[in-house]
């Protein structure tokens, strides 16, 4: 926020680019092309996600990618993962995030604990690229149900 201020798109290196069309209301269609699908964001959370919900599954999925990686190349690759994200928002304005939680569920018969918790810890903590953009004072929790214990 202290270094937010006008500028030009030449003052980076553009390694991501995504667009976002307002389609009426407080609604809007957003994506990375024209041939990949569109995510419908909408501020009163009716027609889509609201833009923190969408924080919430940017993160949740970032995290998710790096657990069944670390885990596949471990040779116990999951065959399920759901996850539950809870977030706790600030009352005043803005309403920033300032707690979150990941409950996972992972499946997988060659599957063990240990390797399950760290594959977890590591994404959270080391890998995922959203849970380091956000603020580092916001804590993340999580917790692990493996094969529905």
């Amino acid at each position: 926020m202290i270094h937010d201020r006008p500028g030009s798109p030449d003052e980076l290196r553009a390694d991501l680019s995504v667009g976002v069309r307002w389609t009426g209301g407080i609604q809007f269609e957003a994506g990375a092309g024209p041939d990949r699908p569109l995510l419908m964001i909408d501020g009163s959370s009716k027609a889509g996600q609201s833009p923190p919900e969408t924080l919430l599954c940017a993160l949740a999925t970032c995290v998710a990618v790096d657990v069944v990686l670390i885990l596949e190349k471990r040779r116990t690759p999951p065959s399920a993962l759901e996850m539950r994200v809870t977030a706790e928002r600030s009352a005043g304005s803005p309403r920033r995030l300032v707690k979150a939680h990941l409950a996972f569920s992972v499946r997988g018969s060659a599957i063990d604990r240990g390797e399950a918790e760290r594959a977890v810890r590591l994404s959270v903590t080391k890998y995922c690229t959203v849970r380091d953009t956000l603020d580092p004072e916001m804590p993340v929790y999580w917790s692990l149900e493996l094969n529905a214990e």
